[in-house]
């Protein structure tokens, strides 16, 4: 999926951005899960950059890791470079003692616009769409409660889509824990850390700064 840039920023930054130019295969896939319990809950959603997702879900405590992936398409062995219509995802691994279902999808919609049908901030395409995906039906009524209860709350019509899970790709590990590797790749500024390309991509892509404008003090942003 290309991605369409419309802020001079993120034109600098374009080498660096979520996905970058790097590809890869199905086989490079290896997210280390060593640490994860067996008995770890688990939740699928779509927030745009799946690197932005993913470091603010292993942000919280309760949260045992994040898996950036694909979801909602019908290819089952889904790469970066062919990843037709699949959103990207992220596929988060929690405590269900200290959290829940709800509370996870309370906290998402506070991390992304929910007003926006079109993909998210600078990202452009179906693939940057939000969604909840649900593996019951009590879980989809929590994402359908935690959709109504922020369409009211905001006074507008909620673009993120409930849908069920039929599977969740991982994607490769070069995207996995992206915001924090010290990696070095080439971007436009020269050579960076992914750490120091994240931040300038996240910035200068709007992600925060848009979050806060729509959500205001209810904003989960880090």
């Amino acid at each position: 999926m290309t991605r369409f840039f419309a802020l001079p920023l993120i034109l600098l930054c374009a080498l660096a951005a979520c996905g970058g130019s790097k590809g890869g295969s199905a086989a490079e896939k290896a997210p280390d899960l060593m640490d994860v319990p067996e008995d770890a809950s688990t939740l699928v959603v779509a927030g745009g950059c799946f690197w932005c997702v993913e470091k603010d879900f292993e942000a919280r405590a309760d949260v045992y890791e994040a898996v950036s992936g694909f979801a909602g398409g019908d290819k089952r062995d889904a790469t970066y470079r062919d990843h037709e219509g699949h959103r990207e995802a992220v596929e988060v691994y929690y405590d269900a003692s200290q959290t829940s279902f709800a509370e996870l999808i309370y906290f998402f919609l506070r991390t992304i616009d929910v007003t926006d049908a079109g993909g998210q901030f600078c990202d452009r395409g179906h693939a940057y769409t939000t969604a909840i995906y649900y593996k019951s039906e009590a879980e989809r009524a929590a994402a359908e409660a935690a959709i109504a209860e922020a369409e009211k709350l905001l006074g507008k019509e909620i673009a993120t889509r409930v849908e069920p899970l039929p599977f969740f790709v991982a994607a490769e590990d070069y995207h996995q824990d992206y915001y924090k590797s010290d990696e070095q790749i080439l971007t436009r500024y020269g050579r960076l850390p992914k750490s120091e390309a994240y931040k300038r991509y996240r910035k200068g892509c709007g992600r925060d700064a848009r979050v806060r404008a729509v959500w205001g003090d209810e904003a989960a942003t880090h």
